[in-house]
């Protein structure tokens, strides 16, 4: 998959240091995956990954300390970060809404 935006994750990372091992291993994982579907996903992430309305994901994050908010495009094999943040931050958000 193409993941759209890993600056996002950069730029969080540089703020949360202890996200960064996390964060590059889902990047590693996603970028070798090719999804066609939400099953692939969940076969990949089991627990960790849950589904909201315009497909977009959200995955938790070293051990759940941080919430990553995807639009996964099956069809063109793309995954734009629309959101990443600590699970505070995220319960302040709208899933299927953030631009």
């Amino acid at each position: 998959m193409q993941i759209v935006a890993k600056r996002t994750l950069k730029l969080f990372w540089e703020r949360h240091h202890r996200a960064e091992g996390p964060l590059r291993a889902w990047h590693s994982v996603v970028e070798r995956a090719e999804w066609s579907s939400p099953r692939d996903i969940k076969d990949l992430f089991g627990t960790t990954v849950d589904f909201v309305a315009d497909n977009r994901v959200v995955f938790d994050i070293g051990g759940n300390k941080y919430r990553l908010v995807v639009h996964v495009s099956y069809e063109f094999k793309r995954v734009l970060i629309k959101f990443i943040g600590t699970h505070r931050d995220y319960d302040r958000i709208d899933a299927a809404r953030i631009r």
